[in-house]
């Protein structure tokens, strides 16, 4: 009799083992080393993303092999595989970074092959660098089995001239050394303390805050968020996460879609303004929702950020890191405080078999200090915000936490791709109150959607991070902080007004109002439009040429399929 799950669904993995024909499969799982008990129960694959490419993946094996041991006392056989990491601290700011966005949709596609043609009955997903983990997430919704996301961890903060610093703090220093406020040899010293252990960035970035949405989706286990990639108990918690998913594959417990809904979607979304994190969500949130059958847009996140008050006060913008949140409570701690101030479905299921509500009732209150409480926000709204007007009927996305001005007006200086705003930069070829436009690098037309921290950093670096806007068609790290703008939509190869740009036209940015304007007559702009012409944006590689034949637009996520 084939082997049923709670659901009474038959196994997937018994069309690998189950009747005559699967002689030869079973032969070769022999040859695996498993045993008629092992043939015998339910499969779970195991995959990870870790990896010596990057510090963000290095503790992924560790975890993995505890997960493997949970898995085996809850009578499940495991099978480990992998899957690529693009490490954007390695492609960051120069034609690799390319790559990064595009390696979420093999994640995603690698780990559905590998899934459907093995017949797991459940997935275990290890990721950590920033694009691994909404790619792990898709790959788990994709073909929704039991699954239980794990992240690896963020690094410590370093430690130089007597103060906590990360790898923005590096960055920055590059800034400092171009303006001639820092010589090389104290570069060399900052660079030497910037990241001192292994694990993902240690602030509120990309990776972070994905983790953080894996928490409150109810994909992993409370607290495991900002756990630090070198805590010992993340060998207690990748072992759980084996236990754990063994319950749910023979209980048939909460599938991914069961948890991905759009109520547990504007939780995620929710989580993220209330704790600043990365204009990277608004790209990532409708990819997953995307993948479970739901259209979940920028605009819709919009309506969830303005909604929402800043809770947490957590790096680029304000002062505290991961490890400072995970010591107060976690991500546990930011729900209570969102439960509190009503922004909050405490509804939603999680793999644990309670509510996101039950789990937030019963987290340690908010400290007062790295999370507010409900009636003493940071800000009234969200750290993230989305800007529209007629540079961006689509949407564009700006980071507000920790901005200290709100609006600016000012000239634009337009380049066409990251390098030759990268190298007007480096000789400081601008002006305090200028607007610099970086297009050309969205999805379709970079491919790829670039991150810009590196010129963003430079410019921070130089003293003018509050002197300035700049605003791209492409995308911002996690860790750039001022008022730098991405996502702007349409992009520019697809035609959408930033390809009409001229240097010294005026551009407005008023994050208040939320509006993103290009003031120029009307006129003028239809005579421009009626001489322009898309630019080419072939490229030597094969895997970019097809991404950007199949790739859609930034609001609706840049999706393939």
């Amino acid at each position: 009799m084939a082997l049923k799950d709670g659901r009474g669904e038959t196994l997937p993995s018994r069309t690998i083992t189950d009747g005559l024909d699967r002689a030869p499969h079973r032969a070769f799982l022999r040859a695996m080393g498993h045993d008629d008990v092992a043939i015998g129960q339910p499969f779970a694959g195991i995959v990870s993303t870790g990896a010596s490419v990057t510090p963000c993946s290095m503790s992924l094996a560790p975890q993995a092999e505890a997960a493997k041991a949970g898995l085996k006392a809850a009578g499940v056989t495991p099978f480990e595989f992998s899957t690529i990491t693009v490490a954007d601290s390695m492609s960051m700011n120069h034609a690799g970074m390319r790559f990064s966005l595009v390696s979420r949709e093999i994640i995603a596609d690698s780990i559905e092959a590998v899934t459907r043609a093995h017949g797991y009955d459940g997935l275990i997903g290890f990721a950590a660098c920033d694009k691994t983990l909404p790619g792990t997430m898709m790959g788990m919704i994709r073909v929704n089995r039991p699954s239980v996301f794990v992240y690896g961890g963020a690094a410590l903060p370093g430690r130089w001239q007597g103060r906590d610093i990360g790898i923005v703090d590096v960055y920055e220093g590059v800034g400092r050394v171009y303006a001639g406020e820092m010589d090389e040899a104290e570069l060399a010293r900052l660079e030497k303390a910037g990241v001192p252990t292994v694990g993902s960035c240690a602030g509120q970035f990309t990776a972070n805050t994905m983790a953080m949405v894996a928490e409150t989706l109810g994909l992993a286990l409370p607290r495991s968020a900002m756990m630090p990639a070198v805590a010992s108990e993340r060998r207690a918690l990748a072992e759980e996460s084996g236990r754990v998913l063994g319950r749910l594959i023979r209980e048939g417990g909460p599938r991914p879609r069961d948890l991905v809904t759009r109520r547990s979607l504007e939780n995620a979304a929710a989580t993220v303004a209330a704790t600043g994190g990365s204009t990277n969500a608004a790209l990532h949130l409708p990819a997953i929702a995307h993948e479970a059958g739901i259209a979940f847009t920028m605009e819709d996140i919009a309506a969830i950020f303005d909604r929402t008050p800043l809770l947490a006060d957590l790096k680029p913008g304000g002062r505290y890191w991961a490890r400072d949140l995970h010591e107060v409570g976690g991500v546990p701690t930011v729900l209570r405080a969102m439960l509190e101030a009503g922004v909050l479905h405490g509804d939603c299921p999680t793999i644990t078999g309670r509510t996101i509500g039950e789990i937030a009732a019963a987290a340690p209150a908010p400290d007062g200090e790295v999370v507010r409480p409900a009636d003493r926000p940071i800000a009234p709204t969200g750290g993230v915000i989305v800007l529209r007007g007629s540079l961006a009927p689509d949407g564009a996305m700006l980071k507000v936490a920790g901005l200290k001005r709100l609006s600016h007006e000012g000239p634009a200086r337009v380049f066409d791709g990251e390098e030759a705003a990268v190298d007007a930069v480096r000789r400081q070829a601008y002006e305090p109150g200028d607007v610099i436009i970086i297009r050309g690098e969205g999805p379709r037309g970079g491919p790829g959607m670039r991150e810009m921290l590196g010129v963003t950093a430079l410019i921070y670096g130089q003293g003018m991070g509050e002197q300035v806007a700049l605003l791209t068609d492409g995308r911002f790290s996690g860790a750039t902080r001022g008022m730098c703008i991405g996502h702007v939509g349409p992009e520019a190869s697809a035609g959408g007004p930033l390809a009409l740009v001229r240097d010294g036209d005026r551009i407005r940015i008023d994050a208040r109002d939320r509006v993103l304007d290009l003031l120029v007559d009307p006129a003028e702009l239809e005579r421009r439009r009626a001489a322009w012409t898309a630019p080419d944006t072939a490229v030597a590689s094969p895997t970019l040429r097809k991404y950007a034949r199949l790739v859609g637009p930034a609001h609706l996520g840049a999706v393939t399929h």
